[in-house]
């Protein structure tokens, strides 16, 4: 999957939200705190680690649009440490059940929050890779997902969200 669209869009949003927020400092920590938020929130909507409960996982539009939540995140920060010269969705093994992909995941994020270089960065995005995989989103389920959610928040920016 190519992302310079998605750069595109998201450095337009976190401009849009620099200006109406008045950001004056740098967020990459919030930012990077805002990613691993937003992946458990994905977990949680897969129900993958529950074990100790029968119901199953949320309607699959609401674990993408969780999914994508944590892209936004993900390029982002991605911008903010100028590595969004990342052209193409890196693809990778990553091998374990969705839980152990999703701890996984954290730890790389938290591997690039602490030194953020281009190879952390492109792990994070080869997790990110596993789990679209183990949850059988396909490419243009993700694009066009992402660009409602950025409409969104557009709209959320615009309402005093």
């Amino acid at each position: 999957m190519n992302l310079t669209t998605l750069f595109d869009m998201q450095k337009e949003l976190d401009a849009y939200i620099q200006t109406n927020q008045e950001v004056r400092r740098d967020v990459f920590q919030e930012k990077g705190l805002a990613l691993i938020i937003e992946l458990a929130e994905l977990a949680n909507e897969t129900r993958c680690f529950k074990f100790w409960s029968t119901k199953g996982p949320s309607e699959k539009e609401i674990i993408l649009e969780e999914y994508v939540d944590s892209i936004h995140f993900l390029l982002s920060l991605g911008i903010e440490k100028n590595l969004d010269t990342l052209d193409y969705w890196p693809d990778g093994e990553v091998s374990g059940d969705l839980t152990s992909i999703f701890l996984q995941t954290i730890s790389a994020i938290q591997q690039f929050i602490l030194h953020s270089s281009m190879e952390h960065y492109i792990n994070v995005w080869v997790h990110y890779d596993a789990i679209a995989k183990a949850l059988d989103f396909r490419t243009k389920d993700i694009i066009h997902a992402y660009i409602h959610k950025n409409e969104e928040n557009y709209k959320r920016q615009q309402t005093g969200y």
